[in-house]
């Protein structure tokens, strides 16, 4: 087995570094058994670059875990050869990567506009936060919050009728570029704000009583990368200084045991911590408009994919938060109504212990600020899509989402502080 390692490594070393295209490249989903299985995995990763999916990296993968990784075309053979000699229970995911990437624009609407049932480009949404705010001016406001590392401005849509003393909920998207379903979520959840004010019941109480901010795309950078790219791309597009390893993930860099468990001080690690809390341009915009709102926000949602979860705090640590037993009892009731539509399943729980510990998250940093109420979503699927999640899907999951948010922001409102 392992000159069957050293053979792959060898394979590795003579590929292409970046070859854009995925063609070939393949999706394995393995569970290893043991610790002995887990270190064939371990090794397999520092011998190849593997792109884990889910966990986000090899050192927290552990017995009997579902492991979902991607490997170069070039290699997948041999990969397979290796899983079957193991003796790891396995299967493909993805056979062809490409394939599953071209398949996500399955969407009827082709528009070069924008439209709810397709994946936006960063341009497209961009340009529709000015129109739903000029739109609908009496509901909807926009502002910047600030830049990116690369310039671009970061758009916040502030969305409720006026009112004094109101409090409010916030909701980000985008966190993790190569998560497209999530920025599509946002843009679904201010479009049925605006269209059903005034008819459904619940969403005009919510705006009539609540402010929501909304921001649409965190990693805008990493975003536009995504699309022009390196569709499988994860982190921001920061420099590191002494490395030429690129991006910071967003999602480690706030100081909520930041750079503890869960995260990595390696550059080129896909959950690299930075180089210090709220080093990166976008996490430090948001952590700043969030102190300054600190008074009215009673609420943060963070909205995320795959693997179909309801989590909130903590995830740098295994202790639970003080309100644990209302958190899940909330995520108990917010799942049942996201599964009433299409019968999906969440699984719901504090993060360390219902997925992995992960250290420097935005949902556990917003918790320690006092936010009692703090939840991340993971949308859809369960693997079989993965990150490349077809835009037929996009519909029904923002549907059954709305749900779980409608049911959480009026379980807020009810228990205002």
């Amino acid at each position: 087995m392992w000159a069957l390692l050293v053979l792959i490594g060898a394979a590795a070393a003579s590929a292409h570094l970046q070859d854009l295209a995925f063609d070939g490249q393949k999706v394995f989903r393995v569970i290893p058994e043991n610790d002995e299985q887990v270190e064939i995995i371990n090794s397999l990763a520092s011998n190849i670059e593997v792109d884990f999916w889910q966990p986000d990296s090899v050192t927290l993968v552990r017995p009997k875990m579902q492991v979902d990784f991607r490997v170069e075309a070039d290699i997948s053979f041999e990969v397979e050869d290796l899983l079957k000699e193991s003796g790891m229970e396995y299967r493909v995911l993805i056979d062809n990567l490409q394939a599953a990437v071209d398949a996500q624009f399955d969407s009827k609407a082709r528009t070069t506009s924008h439209s709810y049932e397709k994946y936006n480009n960063w341009e497209t949404i961009a340009a529709w936060t000015a129109d739903i705010a000029a739109q609908n001016p009496d509901l909807v406001s926009r502002s910047v919050i600030g830049e990116t590392y690369e310039g671009r401005p970061m758009y916040i849509l502030k969305m409720g009728k006026s009112g004094p003393n109101k409090k409010a909920i916030f909701m980000d998207c985008g966190f993790h570029a190569r998560e497209w379903i999530s920025p599509a979520f946002c843009q679904w959840f201010v479009k049925e704000a605006v269209e059903t004010y005034g008819k459904d019941t619940v969403m005009t109480t919510l705006l009539d009583n609540l402010d929501f901010y909304v921001l649409p795309v965190v990693n805008i950078d990493g975003y536009v990368y995504t699309w022009t790219n390196d569709r499988m791309w994860r982190k921001t597009r920061s420099k590191n200084a002494g490395s030429r390893c690129i991006g910071t993930d967003p999602n480690r860099n706030f100081n909520a045991g930041w750079c503890t468990l869960g995260a990595s001080k390696s550059p080129c690690d896909p959950t690299y911590c930075g180089s210090a809390p709220e080093s990166e341009k976008e996490t430090k915009a948001l952590a700043d408009f969030i102190r300054e709102h600190l008074s009215t926000i009673k609420a943060y949602l963070t909205v995320h994919s795959y693997s179909q979860l309801l989590l909130f705090p903590y995830s740098y640590t295994y202790k639970l938060p003080s309100n644990y037993e209302e958190l899940n009892s909330i995520a108990r009731a917010a799942a049942k109504q996201l599964s009433s539509l299409y019968n999906t399943k969440y699984t719901y729980g504090p993060g360390a212990t219902t997925i992995y510990p992960a250290a420097g998250g935005s949902d556990d940093w917003v918790y320690d600020e006092g936010i009692k109420y703090a939840f991340t979503f993971e949308l859809r699927d369960t693997g079989r899509y993965g990150f490349v999640l077809p835009e037929s899907q996009i519909k029904p999951t923002c549907e059954e989402t709305l749900l779980a948010v409608k049911y959480i922001a009026n379980y807020v409102l009810e228990h205002l502080y």
